[in-house]
């Protein structure tokens, strides 16, 4: 019984992560007028990436058959060429999940603010303000996604190799990508309630890393909804409004209205 503790702790902490992004969508849900507000970047960054991920999915064949020479002469090259370009949509598609939500972050960085700030003021106490300037505030926005898509690049392509085993690649492969993509997916979406806070890119990781089980439920459930195309359009303004709620009442207290931190230096 003692033993099963930490396990307990564990599932409470992803379902509490689950249970943010619902908060997310019941306030988006009572406050139309600001989801209607966030669907505008969400909206251009999904025509890219969808246009990108259909032209991935149309030319697979091609791109699969051009990283495949060594299979020329084998018996069953087609079915094995059939199967890497399906992993390679996969991948794309994954991939698309994770950067269209940090695109539309840089895109929206103006209109996601706002939400936050928004959110943080309907649930009382007081509101951080962040006075970086909007451009300097996008291009660092672009430099962190970039090194977050790193990270995703780190683990997606040992998983896409991992893909061709059979049964494990279609059985435990989706379920640890999907747990990967959700945990970078968090990573994203707090980084501007935490940026208010003055929480800058490597206390940030920390921050996430320390609140692992809860960050995966957010995340998963995100990433989740994300697999729906129109859906995901839909949802990014409710994940916003989710991960201000999880940083505000979650990840960056002790108790209630406890700080847990001191804001590091700025150059974090």
């Amino acid at each position: 019984m003692v033993g099963g503790g930490p396990v307990r702790r564990q599932a409470g902490g992803f379902f509490d992560g689950v249970g943010c992004y619902l908060r997310g969508i019941g306030w988006m849900a009572r406050h139309p007028r600001w989801w209607l507000f966030g669907l505008i970047p969400a909206l251009i960054a999904f025509a890219v990436f969808a246009g990108l991920l259909v032209l991935l999915a149309v030319n697979a064949a091609d791109v699969a058959a051009w990283m495949t020479p060594f299979a020329d002469d084998w018996g069953w090259r087609d079915l094995f060429r059939t199967l890497v370009g399906v992993l390679l949509v996969i991948v794309g598609a994954v991939l698309s999940i994770v950067l269209f939500t940090a695109a539309s972050l840089a895109i929206g960085e103006p209109f996601y603010e706002k939400i936050s700030e928004q959110v943080e003021e309907s649930l009382g106490g007081p509101v951080h303000h962040d006075d970086t300037p909007l451009v300097l505030g996008i291009l660092r926005s672009v430099k962190d996604s970039l090194i977050t898509l790193c990270y995703v690049l780190m683990f997606t392509l040992p998983l896409f190799v991992l893909g061709f085993v059979p049964v494990v690649g279609q059985t435990v492969v989706p379920v640890i990508g999907a747990l990967v993509s959700g945990y970078f997916l968090t990573v994203e979406l707090t980084a501007l309630a935490m940026e208010r806070r003055g929480v800058r890119r490597k206390y940030r990781f920390a921050v996430v890393k320390a609140n692992r089980a809860m960050s995966l439920g957010f995340g998963t459930a995100v990433f989740v909804t994300f697999l729906v195309p129109f859906l995901a359009i839909a949802a990014m303004p409710c994940a916003v409004a989710g991960a201000a709620m999880m940083v505000r009442d979650r990840m960056l207290v002790q108790g209630p209205g406890q700080p847990a931190f001191q804001p590091p230096p700025r150059g974090l």
